[in-house]
């Protein structure tokens, strides 16, 4: 599957910049700016490209029939979203029922625009006490641009703050300069 991902991924003129960090067995992934469904597609792509096990969560109601199967298949896990949920404490539970855990999160919660990110990756990271790895999709120049490892800050508006530094010259599907 990597040899076809490869394939279509520089046909289409696409590129990685960076890489996964290795000896990490636990770590966020966040993903932004988050602007379209193909967004998942080619992280995809570069997860099978780059050789990287990882995981994601979304929406309990994407893991029912006829779908759901497939969603599992390729690293989801289904979570509530209700505002009694916890889904912090969810997916805390699930990393640390894992010996090697890596989960991407799109902080923006929405494809299109959204300035007020969602602060869970961020409580995730803190509880579980795992790094955040940035990693940008930027359709102006056809890359993914994969950063460093880092710690998260003591609050989540200062990681949001860092985080938006380090994506603000990427360009959403759609977005003009």
């Amino acid at each position: 599957m990597s040899i076809l991902y490869r394939f279509f991924y520089r046909l289409a003129g696409w590129k990685i910049s960076g890489q996964f960090p290795k000896g990490i067995p636990k770590y966020i992934i966040v993903v932004a700016p988050h602007s379209s469904n193909w967004d998942f597609m080619i992280g995809l792509a570069v997860r099978s490209m780059t050789g990287l096990k990882s995981n994601y969560i979304a929406k309990k109601e994407l893991f029912r029939p006829p779908f759901g199967w497939l969603f599992r298949k390729l690293g989801g896990f289904p979570v509530e979203r209700s505002k009694s949920a916890k889904v912090v404490d969810q997916v805390v539970d699930i990393i640390n029922g894992q010996d090697q855990f890596v989960i991407a999160i799109t902080p923006e919660g929405t494809r299109s625009y959204n300035p007020n990110w969602k602060t869970g990756f961020h409580f995730i990271a803190k509880k579980a006490g795992i790094p955040i790895v940035p990693t940008g999709i930027d359709y102006r120049s056809k890359t993914v641009y994969i950063h460093p490892p880092f710690e998260p800050m003591d609050t989540p508006e200062e990681t949001i703050a860092f985080l938006k530094d380090v994506f603000k010259d990427y360009k959403g599907k759609g977005e003009r300069d």
